[in-house]
């Protein structure tokens, strides 16, 4: 077993009862592994099952048995050992490699195996470590620091970073969520310099290529019927060019097949995107099924967008309900409010759009169907159509947001969040 090259903290880790999001956030997803932890106590238990609830784990197969070391060496005895081995121990310093013997006696040679003692002594942890233990942690441990470990042991850190996901959907149809998902793809690849890609996954009505004025003979609905070729060069063909860091992965938008997926049907899309450029930006319709669930569970932000009447209230209150059970460790799902303003329709207010969500928007986006249907009409962007319009300046703040950029500010008046101190 390969040793990982830490340093024991001098005081033990503080566990925490909620997880550190931050800590969260650039954390990479492991690989297909197997994962068995024996634990002695119901706290690391509960940390045990955090973990086996969070996104990130989604392709490790994690099992937790309440056992000692000695239950570990008599199942294994019998049985082959997984890819990772999570074992509390209460022995002493003095007995801990003793303890372990019967185990390391039954272990594969390629299983790694991280302890979980009650015991904070720096001459303990170099001793495991040079027994081939790839890690030793003091009780008690926080959710965050145990899948620290495993990614440390299974994730190389010479790898290409992944690349961050933004998905935006609509609480309700005709929101306008592909509209500001399209416009805040141009914005992240305009305002940052950064590859962007931008995959409509509307496949029947998508309008991403009638937004960008493309006509594009592939797109998505190649990756997702061909698994098996998926990779970046493949992706790469696929990719139709908008502007000098923005590419398109376009809906077929036709209805001559119906466009059923099982649940993982997305996953090895979201794969190579992941690998392929620094921000993917996803336009799920409105929809509320297996893969879409799936989509919106894996990725980095999702952006709920809604306009201020009832039936939207309540749809994006239970998306927001239905999401925070999802991704339980991850940030809640930021809220845009669109199309406020509209002329002679009754409106619910902003304040009290919110308050039964428990959550505040990023932005507040007013009517304007003159600059949004001129825009459309000629297959550009908002920050193409009028640069200086406050809307425009609302889409680079919301690129900046989730893309993780800039913390969110108040805004001045007519832009982010004006409309709500209005109100």
């Amino acid at each position: 077993m390969n040793a990982i090259d830490y340093d024991i903290k001098p005081t033990a880790v503080e566990a925490e009862d909620a997880p550190r999001t931050g800590d969260l956030e650039n954390m990479r997803p492991l690989p297909r592994i197997s994962v068995h932890a024996f634990c002695e106590s119901e706290q690391l238990q509960q940390v045990m099952d955090r973990c086996a609830n969070d996104r990130r784990m989604s392709k490790v197969s994690l099992r937790i048995t309440s056992g000692s070391t000695a239950a570990a060496a008599n199942m294994f005895a019998s049985t082959p050992t997984p890819n990772l081995i999570i074992l509390e121990t209460r022995a002493n310093p003095h007995n801990l490699l003793a303890e372990l013997a019967p185990l390391a006696a039954v272990c594969d040679p390629s299983t790694k195996v991280v302890i979980i003692g009650h015991y904070n002594d720096i001459g303990l942890y170099r001793e495991l470590i040079r027994n081939g233990i790839s890690e030793y942690m003091v009780h008690p441990v926080a959710m965050t620091d145990v899948m620290a470990a495993m990614v440390a042991i299974f994730v190389d850190p010479d790898a290409e970073p992944l690349g961050r996901s933004v998905a935006f959907i609509g609480a309700k149809g005709g929101v306008g969520a592909s509209t500001i998902a399209h416009n805040c793809a141009f914005g992240i690849s305009n305002l940052f310099s950064t590859e962007t890609i931008l995959a409509d996954l509307d496949l029947p009505y998508g309008t991403a290529n009638i937004d960008f004025d493309q006509d594009p003979a592939q797109g998505i609905a190649e990756a997702v019927y061909a698994p098996e070729r998926l990779d970046e060069v493949f992706l790469d063909r696929l990719l139709t060019k908008c502007s000098q860091h923005l590419s398109l992965l376009a809906a077929p938008s036709m209805l001559d097949r119906a466009y059923d997926f099982d649940g993982q049907a997305f996953q090895p899309v979201l794969d190579v995107l992941q690998r392929s450029a620094p921000v993917s930006v996803l336009d799920v319709p409105h929809l509320w099924t297996e893969w879409t669930r799936s989509v919106l569970s894996a990725v980095d932000e999702v952006v709920i967008c809604a306009a201020p009447d009832l039936a939207n209230l309540r749809n994006a209150k239970n998306m927001l309900d239905a999401l925070r059970k999802l991704r339980p460790n991850d940030k809640a799902p930021h809220l845009i409010l669109n199309q406020v303003g509209m002329p002679k329709r009754p409106e619910i207010g902003p304040s009290e759009f919110c308050e039964p969500l428990e959550t505040d928007p990023i932005a507040i986006i007013p009517f304007d169907i003159n600059l949004f249907g001129n825009a459309a009409n000629s297959g550009r962007m908002i920050s193409e159509t009028d640069p200086k319009s406050p809307i425009a300046e609302t889409f680079s703040q919301i690129s900046h947001i989730v893309t993780g950029r800039v913390a969110l500010k108040k805004a001045k008046k007519g832009g982010l969040l004006g409309l709500l101190k209005r109100k």
